[in-house]
């Protein structure tokens, strides 16, 4: 399972790139910045980008699988997770200085059938049976303290399935590592 190692000035320049864009889109601008030269801020990974109010979920989008540079997803991700997470309204100006960013950057996805490779804390899941699919994060199960068990049927549930659905037939459990840093208040 390849996870992309970032050193610190990387990992600073893309919680910048995610802060910046919040801030223009906020402002109802296009963020704008230089191309990106680091080459491996420039592969293509898919990523999550997390955002918290005061130590609650404000908003959290992400793609599974690179389709663009992972500075672009990271920009693009940052504007979703701030303006169309369903669960929350659009982010306001006013909450600027009291959000926390976060950025996990993925490995590939890794389809498994043997349920004890999960590592809690390690690995997230992502969960797919017909038309439905649920997603968590390596670090959801170690904020609420799961066990494999309880990660598991909650990511069923994220899916809108019942909780024991990764134990049946046609029921597909990938599992996946993610680089995971994060950045205090904006505008701090």
């Amino acid at each position: 399972m390849e996870i992309l190692n970032l050193s610190s000035s990387q990992k600073e320049l893309l919680l910048d790139i995610a802060s910046q864009s919040i801030e223009a889109a906020v402002q109802g601008q296009e963020p704008s910045f230089s191309p990106v030269e680091d080459q491996a801020l420039n592969r293509y990974y898919g990523a999550f980008v997390t955002i918290h109010k005061q130590g609650s979920l404000r908003g959290c989008i992400g793609n599974l699988t690179g389709s663009s540079p992972l500075w672009k997803t990271v920009s693009r991700m940052a504007v979703e997770a701030a303006f169309h997470d369903p669960r929350f309204p659009a982010l306001t100006a006013a909450e600027l200085g009291d959000i926390d960013i976060e950025i996990s950057v993925l490995s590939p996805l890794e389809e498994i059938t043997d349920i004890s490779l999960i590592q809690v804390g390690k690995h997230g899941i992502l969960i797919k049976k017909g038309p439905y699919q649920g997603l968590l994060l390596p670090q959801v199960a170690t904020e609420y303290g799961w066990s494999r068990k309880q990660f598991l049927e909650q990511t069923c549930q994220k899916a809108g399935l019942a909780p024991d659905c990764y134990q049946a037939p046609g029921c597909q459990i990938f599992i996946f590592s993610a680089n995971v840093f994060s950045y205090g208040h904006l505008g701090s």
